[in-house]
C-alpha cells in the first residue's frame, strides 16, 4: 500500500512540475523565435487590441506552403491571436459585442475567410495532431467573413498585424511574405 501511495505522489509531482514549470518554459522558448506583439487602436472611447506571436519568413514559402491554402490557420504562432474590443463594433460586416475573441483565418490566393471565435484556447493547435489541426470550435464563431487578399510590392519578413486608419475608414491589416489583407472596422 505504501508503494502505491509513493507512486501516486511521484506521478502527481511530475504532473505539477510539467504544468507549472515545463509548459511556461516551453512557451518562453518558442517566443524567442516568434515574439509576442500587440497592436492597439484608441479613438472616441473605442479601445481595440490585437495580441499575437509574430513568426519570421526565413526564406520559406509562407502562403500555400508553411500556411496551406484552404485550411484554418491560428493566424500567428504559439497561443491563438486575440482580438479585444471594449465597445460594440462592426468588423468585416458583422456586429461584434465587447469582449476578447480568438482570431483565425483561412487563407486562399485571392481571398481569405476572417474568423473571430468566442473561445480563446490555451494553444492554437492540438498536440495530438502534431500541430496540424487547430483547436478552434466552429460552433463558437461570431464573425466569419470573406476579405480580399492583395499582393505587397516587397516581401514582409515578419508577420505584422496593425490598425490602419485612412480616408476610407479603419482597417485591421495583416501582412506577411507577399500577401496583405485588410479587414474593415466601423464603430
Amino acid at each position: 500500500m505504501k508503494v502505491l501511495k509513493w507512486i501516486g505522489i511521484v506521478l502527481l509531482a511530475i504532473v505539477l512540475l510539467t504544468y507549472f514549470v515545463g509548459i511556461p518554459y516551453l512557451r518562453e522558448q518558442t517566443k524567442k523565435y516568434s515574439p509576442e506583439k500587440t497592436a492597439q487602436y484608441s479613438n472616441k472611447g473605442v479601445e481595440l487590441e490585437v495580441t499575437y506571436c509574430s513568426p519570421y519568413k526565413k526564406d520559406r514559402k509562407i502562403f500555400g506552403g508553411l500556411v496551406p491554402y484552404g485550411q484554418v490557420w491560428r493566424t500567428g504562432a504559439n497561443e491563438p491571436t486575440t482580438f479585444t474590443t471594449n465597445r460594440e463594433i462592426e468588423i468585416a460586416g458583422t456586429r461584434l459585442a465587447p469582449g476578447t475573441y480568438s482570431l483565425w483565418t483561412i487563407p486562399n490566393p485571392d481571398q481569405w475567410i476572417f474568423i473571430l471565435n468566442e473561445e480563446v484556447p490555451d494553444w492554437g493547435v492540438t498536440l495530438m495532431s502534431g500541430g496540424e489541426k487547430t483547436s478552434r470550435d466552429p460552433e463558437s464563431d461570431v464573425v466569419n467573413s470573406i476579405v480580399a487578399a492583395g499582393e505587397l510590392t516587397a516581401p514582409q519578413e515578419q508577420l505584422l498585424l496593425e490598425f490602419r486608419a485612412n480616408n476610407s475608414g479603419l482597417y485591421l491589416s495583416l501582412s506577411w511574405d507577399q500577401t496583405e489583407i485588410q479587414v474593415p472596422i466601423n464603430y
